[in-house]
């Protein structure tokens, strides 16, 4: 009798050439990978090379990562940038109200300076009377001296005694030294000493 040969379902035939290409490819290229890489770790410690280091400078020159890198970076430049627009906000609106503090202190200022532009002109119109004032009193003591002056010694000195010291000396000591020593002659004694006194001050 012959021997019927087993027939394996297909699904397992199909498990065992999957089963027998993964461990091909481990056999083949994982096994071998894992012993050149471990080969070279030991030769790069043995050079003294910093494999960290260099991985992250060949990762930084991948494009997929530079990206993120980049995306990374812009996120803190932003953030970095809207902290410098707050800070810059505050110093403007610091610098604001400076501003207007120092447009108040002009403007005090320029109203001090119109007060004291009009108290100035304000004097100055006084003085301008006061001065117009005096020129006409020394227009009319110089005619109330020449009156005077005209008058007889005899006819002067009794009005001049009976006027107020301040006026009369005033009149006195405007006259001509000749007509005055002529009224003083015609006044009594106590009366020209005390005139003489007054003039002598």
């Amino acid at each position: 009798m012959k021997r019927k040969k087993n027939n394996a379902p297909e699904s397992f035939k199909e498990e065992r050439k999957a089963g027998s290409f993964f461990q091909m490819l481990l056999a083949w290229f994982v096994i071998p990978l894992i012993f050149a890489v471990a080969v070279l770790l030991i030769i790069a410690k043995v050079a003294d090379v910093n494999v960290v280091e260099k991985a992250k400078d060949w990762t930084s020159s991948v494009p997929a990562l530079e990206q993120k890198k980049e995306k990374t970076s812009t996120k803190k430049d932003t953030k970095v940038l809207e902290e410098r627009v707050v800070v810059m906000k505050e110093e403007l609106k610091q610098k604001e109200q400076q501003l207007m503090d120092v447009q108040e202190d002009l403007k005090k200022s320029n109203e001090k300076n119109e007060k004291l532009v009009l108290a100035q002109e304000k004097i100055q119109a006084e003085i301008l009377v006061l001065q117009r004032t005096n020129d006409d009193s020394k227009k009319e003591l110089g005619q109330l001296v020449s009156t005077y002056e005209q008058m007889s010694a005899k006819s002067a000195a009794p009005v001049i005694i009976k006027m107020e010291d301040a006026q009369a000396l005033q009149l006195l000591s405007q006259m001509k030294v000749e007509t005055l020593a002529a009224i003083l002659e015609k006044m009594t004694p106590e009366d020209a000493a005390k005139y003489t006194a007054l003039l002598a001050k």
